[in-house]
């Protein structure tokens, strides 16, 4: 039997990142729900005060064929290095100088949306093809691969 997977990340900030992870990943935010022109319609029928209207937020693939992510408020900050991680595959079928060209373009670009750039690891072959490690904006760990 096989599932569906919900990548789900508890955040200070579920739109900030949100937005953030949708530039990332090509993704766009979930659609209100059915009948709805918009999420603030959706959420004043709902009674959602607003204080709590940044409670959550998804991100989808537009092609519906990638996990969903879902982003919800918690209230405590990230206290430690994430034991699971997601690693961007920048740089598919390249090797070498060009692969770290373009890892180096995608880190550059996802600094200009609120990344922080943490370390570069230089390939070493024959197993490792180098990457960059790098954080969101709430300081959760990814890796350009």
């Amino acid at each position: 039997m096989t599932r569906d997977v919900q990548i789900t990340f508890d955040c200070a900030d579920p739109a900030k990142l949100a937005a953030f992870w949708a530039e990332v990943l090509g993704y766009r935010l979930q659609d209100p729900p059915e009948g709805f022109e918009s999420w603030e319609q959706a959420l004043d029928a709902l009674g959602v005060p607003p204080e709590r209207r940044n409670d959550a937020s998804a991100v989808v693939d537009p092609e519906g064929s990638r996990p969903r992510l879902f982003f919800q408020r918690v209230p405590e900050g990230k206290q430690a290095k994430n034991r699971v991680h997601l690693d961007v595959r920048a740089a598919p079928g390249l090797a070498g100088d060009a692969r770290m060209a373009a890892l180096e373009a995608e880190a550059e670009r996802l600094v200009s949306h609120g990344a922080t750039r943490l370390e570069r690891h230089e390939p070493a072959p024959p197993l490792a093809g180098g990457h960059i490690v790098m954080a969101d904006p709430e300081g959760n760990e990814f890796c350009l691969d």
